[in-house]
């Protein structure tokens, strides 16, 4: 985990996270900044990689089954993910 926060500090911007969660000490810090670092390679959709992320996520088709929405970052972002039928 380390190593994926060092090489993800260089691209991320700590305010896309932080300026919307109240910060109660340290370590509050660290989960959260964890839990961005996570969201950040695993979820957020990146323009410079034609819409995925650096941890490539596989495409269901339609028929899988129901949406359902994951919270990331303390509920301030989510995964959507598809249910198997």
């Amino acid at each position: 985990m380390a190593e994926r926060i060092r090489r993800a500090s260089d691209r991320l911007d700590p305010r896309e996270c932080l300026d919307h969660i109240v910060i109660f000490n340290e370590r509050h810090l660290r989960r959260v900044m964890f839990s961005y670092v996570d969201y950040y390679q695993r979820t957020r959709t990146h323009l410079s990689l034609d819409k995925d992320c650096p941890d490539p996520r596989p495409i269901l088709p339609r028929r899988i089954g129901k949406v359902i929405a994951i919270p990331q970052v303390g509920g301030l972002h989510h995964r959507y993910e598809r249910l198997a039928a």
